[in-house]
């Protein structure tokens, strides 16, 4: 592979909703039961804060990330309620028009959603995401409903159909095997060469977490990886970015491999998922992939803002933010 000409990043805020998750799985770290002195549902007052902080910061997007389906842990559901939300959908929106009130372009993760609830969101969100994972069935998402391969697949292509700007990725190291990783980026292929949504697949090794039933499962090795991403390159259509981590990988030897993006990078927020992982600085990213050129970019593609992939409720900030060519304003 060659070297690109440029390597994109988005400089965000992460905001962890909530902790609480119908999902079980064997790797997650992030995911608190309701009785946890962890468990948390942010309110507004706690996220406003955050949101103007990363603003003042020089940040484009707010990520709110949730664990999924929170709503069928009965405790979330009270907690929700005496905030004055009926649904979590009715909650992230309230959140999004803040964001977009303080300048933020807001880019939700909130697991499965049908394709309703998707609609709903859609104004009010620049991009929208959801890790496919896996096609395959693994021991590792044995508690795990939400991770049934065609339930993913399904709100994939309703973000599709409903033309969002997506973002979707693989976990590698989880107990797959190599044809399966091909497999899900093979479906990752059909699904963008039919509808278009897919802005960036993330290529994102597993790192085991403490008190996991996967602790002791060892993470995939450097060869997995490279192997993994130039499989992506290759099987992607060339319009779909391939994304890869800086906190959790070395993203010189990947870009040399066919990755071009290096996801979201936060001067004010650790990474939720994975916060024994700092974020580099801009600074030190610029040193990390050497003589490469870094370019900021929103969490929506240059391409959707010119196929004009957004809402009314988000063009000002949009322009505001967005140079000639779809990328940040310097």
């Amino acid at each position: 592979m060659s070297i690109p000409e440029f390597v994109t990043y988005s400089r965000n805020v992460f905001v962890p909703v909530t902790n609480i998750c119908r999902n079980k799985c064997g790797y997650c770290g992030f995911r608190r039961n309701s009785d946890d002195p962890q468990a948390q549902l942010m309110s507004v007052d706690e996220i406003i804060p955050i949101l103007k902080k990363g603003k003042v910061a020089g940040c484009t997007e707010a990520l709110f990330t949730f664990g999924e389906s929170a709503e069928d842990v009965p405790e979330y559901k009270n907690w929700l309620n005496e905030m004055g939300y009926r649904t979590t959908v009715d909650y992230v929106i309230e959140l999004c028009k803040i964001a977009i009130d303080i300048g933020l372009l807001p880019h939700t993760n909130a697991g499965v959603l049908d394709k309703e609830q998707i609609k709903i969101l859609k104004p009010y969100n620049a991009s929208m995401g959801l890790m496919l994972e896996t096609t395959s069935r693994l021991t590792a998402h044995d508690n795990s409903p939400g991770k049934l391969p065609e339930t993913r697949i399904e709100t994939i292509r309703s973000a599709g159909e409903l033309k969002i700007p997506f973002t979707t990725g693989i976990l590698v190291g989880i107990g797959e095997t190599e044809d399966d990783r091909i497999k899900s980026l093979n479906k990752i292929k059909k699904l963008h060469e039919k509808y278009g949504h897919i802005q960036e697949v993330i290529i994102q090794n597993f790192t085991p977490k403490p008190g996991t039933s996967m602790e002791n499962h060892p993470p995939p090795s450097t060869s997995t990886m490279l192997k993994t991403v130039s499989q992506a390159r290759k099987i992607l259509p060339d319009d779909v970015t391939v994304q890869i981590p800086p906190n959790l990988t070395d993203p010189y030897l990947l870009i040399q491999h066919g990755a071009t993006d290096l996801g979201g990078i936060s001067p004010t927020t650790i990474d939720w998922i994975n916060p024994e992982s700092e974020w580099p600085d801009i600074v030190e990213l610029e040193k990390m992939i050497h003589c490469i050129p870094l370019k900021e970019r929103l969490p929506i593609y240059p391409v959707y803002i010119e196929k004009g992939w957004h809402s009314e409720q988000l063009s000002g900030i949009i322009n505001s933010l967005a140079d000639d060519n779809g990328y940040r304003k310097t």
